[in-house]
C-alpha cells in the first residue's frame, strides 16, 4: 500500500509541474495578445488620423486654388 501512495504522490508532483507549465503558457500568449492587439490599436489610429488630416487639406487646399491664394 505504501508504494501505491508514492506512486500517487508522484503523479500529483508531475500533474502540479504540468499545471504549473500550461499557467506559464498561457500567461506568454496573452501577453502576445496583448501586445497584438497594442499594436493593431495603434496601426488604426495612425491610419484614422491621415484620413482625418486629408479629408481636412485637401479642400483647404481646393478652395484656396479656386479662389486664386
Amino acid at each position: 500500500m505504501g508504494a501505491k501512495k508514492q506512486k500517487q504522490q508522484k503523479l500529483t508532483a508531475k500533474q502540479k509541474s504540468e499545471r504549473i507549465r500550461a499557467a506559464q503558457e498561457r500567461e506568454v500568449r496573452a501577453q502576445a495578445d496583448k501586445e497584438k492587439s497594442l499594436r493593431t490599436r495603434r496601426i488604426v489610429t495612425i491610419v484614422v488620423c491621415v484620413i482625418l488630416v486629408l479629408a481636412l487639406a485637401i479642400p483647404t487646399m481646393a478652395i484656396m486654388v479656386m479662389t486664386g491664394n
